[in-house]
This record gives structure tokens, sequence and C-alpha cells, in this order.
């Protein structure tokens, strides 16, 4: 059976590209980069070249460039370095639909006596920034916004919130994992203090990310060892998988046109032509801000799990929001903050592409998901009442 894989927000494909970078350095140069010998110092100069290759996709310096494990711990290194570097403040602002490596730390921190500020979203899923504006205090110490939605795909205003927020010296993270390869940013020109990105989520291998932190940015390090990463992070570095994060920020550079243009035509395709064939369906958020790749639809009266069983009896890999809260059987916390009716919350399932995905492999898609709905709603009560 033939994988239709339409679940790229989840995780990507690692490209051929990147894959051929990295395998030298698993079995030939597997030198410590941080060793005096010129057998590990060649591995050093390589991840030097990474560093550069990730800034230059932000356009970043690449002294402001940390290497880290995944996206969360970016996300949890800038949020405590903030608070670590303003002891004397207990405020943070955040929204109602971050991912849970943001939106879990921030309900912790809530519990050591931290006040959290959520603001909310309106049913388009775009930030309230009336709300936003009226709840930034002189005991703020950190504002922690995402870039772009996981689940809809909805793009938030950053540069704005980093203007106002630089004017009042506030520190501001942006958690850019979905972000990063899918639009064009200038971190420089935007004035955001940390951002974080993830290399599985752009065609990179997992297990290995960045923290951008602007230069002159109060920083404590969130792991403490050795003197790796000029001392912001300790441990050895994950050489392979940082030099194919590296090739896959050039990879995504390349192709970004590509997924402005193409990917953007067939998610399109996609929502158009499914919204022809089946009734009591929404988009969920806004349909001109967001990324180019992902749509969040909502089907009344089914169960976005049973139509993911039944995709997946026909090799379509789709998912009900964000990996991190699969197996939950509570409606997507993103879809609740906009107000997703119940009936179409449950029943709604994200499809998020990239350039590998072919019209095909869509037109197969828009063939047979309708079928499944009508199948799945001749089963619901709930459906035969409406």
């Amino acid at each position: 059976m033939n994988v239709i894989y339409l679940d790229n927000n989840a995780t990507t494909r690692t490209a051929p590209e990147v894959l051929e970078e990295m395998l030298p350095y698993f079995c030939e140069q597997y030198g410590n980069p941080s060793s005096m010998h010129s057998f590990g110092g060649n591995v050093g100069a390589r991840l030097r070249q990474a560093r550069e290759q990730i800034a230059r996709l932000i356009n970043a310096d690449p002294d402001e460039i940390i290497f880290t494990s995944c996206g969360t711990e970016s996300d949890n290194t800038a949020i405590w370095a903030a608070l670590a570097s303003q002891p004397d403040k207990r405020h943070i602002v955040s929204s109602k639909v971050e991912h849970p490596a943001v939106k879990n730390l921030c309900e912790h921190l809530a519990g050591k006596g931290y006040r959290i500020t959520f603001v909310p979203v309106d049913r388009n899923g775009r930030l309230d920034m009336d709300y936003f504006y009226d709840h930034l205090t002189p005991d703020t110490a950190l504002v922690t916004i995402m870039w772009a939605n996981n689940e809809t795909g909805v793009i938030f205003p950053i540069e704005k919130i980093a203007e106002f927020l630089n004017e009042r010296n506030i520190v501001f993270h942006t958690d850019a994992v979905q972000a990063i390869g899918k639009i064009p940013i200038d971190i420089h020109s935007t004035g955001v203090d940390f951002l974080s990105l993830s290399g599985h989520k752009l065609h990179g291998p997992k297990g290995v990310g960045a923290l951008y932190v602007r230069k002159g940015t109060k920083f404590s390090p969130f792991l403490i060892g050795g003197h790796q990463e000029r001392g912001r992070r300790g441990g050895t570095e994950n050489t392979a998988s940082i030099i194919g994060l590296g090739r896959a920020c050039e990879f995504v550079a390349d192709h970004m046109e590509e997924e402005n243009t193409r990917v953007r035509f067939l998610r399109d395709k996609l929502e158009t032509q499914l919204t022809t064939r089946i009734s009591h369906m929404r988009i969920n958020g806004d349909r001109s801000q967001r990324l180019p790749n992902t749509t969040s639809v909502g089907f009344d009266y089914v169960e976005g799990e049973s139509i993911l069983l039944l995709m997946n009896e026909l090799g379509i890999c789709a998912s009900s929001g964000s990996a991190c809260t699969s197996g939950s059987l509570e409606p997507s916390h993103v879809l609740r903050a906009m107000g997703v009716p119940f009936t179409s919350a449950h029943g709604s399932i994200r499809f998020s592409l990239s350039v590998y995905n072919t019209e095909t492999e869509i037109d197969f898609v828009i063939d047979k998901l309708p079928a499944i709905i009508e199948r799945l709603r001749e089963l619901s009560p709930f459906w035969k009442r409406s």
C-alpha cells in the first residue's frame, strides 16, 4: 500500500540531500568537535558551517544560534532564561493556542507562583490584540507567542508584537517551529529576542533543534555542563544531526517559493473540492493569514479519530491536531479556544502538506474522503437527528 503522507506538521521526511550530508559523521568523521586534534577539529569546522546555514535562513548572526535537542528544549531554554534574568518579575503573557511545549510549561510555572495571562483568539484563530495590549504590566517578565499555529496554520503578527515590546523593554520569545522554512523570516528586522526551531519540521532529522538569542539579550543556560556552545548549552554536540539541520535549512530555503506556490495550490484544491463534495464542513482558522501547507477541516457529527482510522486503511496519513497531544479524547485546546462548535471540533482533522506531495495524491484524498464521511454519518445518531 502506498502511503500518502499529509501530516507534515507532525514531522517531515528527511530530505535525501540531508541524509547524504549526515552519513559520513557516523562512521568516518566521528571525531569530537571539541578535541584539539585535527580529526575532531574538522568536525568542529563543519559545525560552524551548519551554524552559518541556520543563521542565513533567518538572517541572524551565527553567534546568535545555539544548538539544542529539539523545539521543546529551545522553548524551555528561552523561557527559563528570560525568567532567570528578571527574578523580581512574576508575570508571563502567552496565548491560549500555544504548542504544549510552551502551554504546559506556563501552567507549570503558574504552580510555582508566576502569574500567567493567556491571550484569547477569535473564531478565526487570530490573536486578540486589544486584550494583549491591555494585559501587559510593569511586572511582565516575558511574552511568548508562537509565530504560526501548528494546528490551523494561522500566522500571528510577530513583527507588530515585537515592535511594541521593544519599546517597553519586555523580553519576547517566539516558537517558530512551524513557520521556519514555510514563510520568509528576517529576524534582525523583526526584533525578537528568542526564536525556537526544530530540525524534523523542516526535512531535517529528529532530535535536533536550535535557539536564536539576540545579541545583548541576557541569557542563563538551561543545561549546565562543559564549554560547548560557548557555555550556553553543555553536552557533546549531536554532530551528524546538527550538520543535517544546517543542510535542511538550505533545502527549505531553496524550496520556499515552491512551498508558497505549488504546495499552496494543492492545499487550496483539497479544501475547495472537499467543500464542494461534503456538506456541513468548515475550514478552521483564518483563510488568508496562514501557512501555505496547512488546513484544519471540521466535519459535523463524526469523530475525527474514526476519520483518521478509515483514511489510514487507504494509506492516507493526517492528524487530529498536535502530535504531542495525540491520544486525548478531548477536542483540541486550539479549536476550543477558537470557539469551534463541539459537533465540528470533535470531527476536525489537520492536513499538512510538503514539497514531496503530488497532485495525484491530493486527487486520491478528494476522491475517497467524501465516502468515508458519508459512511460515518450513517452510523451517527447525532447526524440522523440533525
